[in-house]
């Protein structure tokens, strides 16, 4: 499947995000398991970027190697070879961009620094994904900083506050996340109406599990939670095993 652009509206169904590449098709945020959830029908792969010891934009979740590789040491405390030699598997930002490819890559950028987010941008264009790419932001200034560098690529909201897409919009954001137990048909009603699109992602937040939210781990959801997404009808939906949808 080929992907056309995160800024295109009017679709008949919500597009399939395949949370870390996949999670559950393979090891999270690798190459194979890109290619097995365009596979299983996925429309885009979701994936981390991180900075290494040496600068290297690299594709990991956690801010530390404890959960993948038994390694308690901080990414950024590590050169590349090192992570490499932890992971075998482990993306370059380059690299997941080629191997993402045609599917749609949604980054979600782990960095708040202005220098880093420029590189970001510059190794996405270099790889001539600008239209296929989308910058997941976790902060307002960062979002501003995007529009003020005259960047053109989509940007979605990783932000904490659910009712604070209005505010996103304004900044120059195109769409709006939203967690599963967060999602409402006013939420997603009162984001299309600043001109957002909406994507949910299902599970916990792994930081801060609230005992209102679906009792699953972020990526993972039951069949009565997914019909309840797909009547909200949301734009997009994140979740590790694409073939749910």
């Amino acid at each position: 499947m080929t992907f056309g652009s995160w800024i295109d509206t009017g679709r008949s169904r919500p597009l399939v995000i395949a949370h870390r590449g996949g999670a559950a098709l393979g090891p999270e945020n690798s190459a194979i398991t890109f290619s097995l959830a365009g596979e299983a029908g996925a429309d885009a792969v979701e994936t981390d970027v991180r900075v290494s010891a040496d600068g290297a934009l690299v594709c990991l979740h956690d801010a530390d190697m404890q959960r993948i590789a038994g390694d308690p040491r901080s990414v950024e405390a590590l050169d590349l070879a090192t992570l490499q030699d932890l992971v075998p598997d482990l993306l370059t930002l380059e690299a997941a961009i080629a191997a993402s490819a045609p599917l749609g890559i949604l980054l979600d950028v782990k960095l708040t620094d202005g220098t880093h987010i420029a590189e970001i941008v510059r190794t996405v264009e270099a790889g001539g994904a600008s239209r296929r790419a989308i910058l997941g932001l976790r902060s307002m200034g960062l979002i501003a900083e995007v529009r003020s560098m005259g960047c053109e690529m989509a940007v979605l909201g990783l932000l904490p506050d659910a009712d604070s897409s209005e505010e996103a919009a304004d900044l120059g954001a195109d769409w709006f996340r939203l967690w599963q137990g967060e999602a409402s048909a006013d939420r997603i009603a009162t984001a299309r109406k600043a001109g957002l699109q909406v994507a949910i992602m299902v599970g916990q937040p792994r930081n801060v599990a609230l005992p209102h939210y679906p009792q699953f781990p972020v990526g993972l959801v039951d069949a009565e939670g997914l019909e309840k997404l797909r009547k909200l009808a949301p734009d997009a939906i994140m979740l590790d095993d694409p073939r749910l949808l």
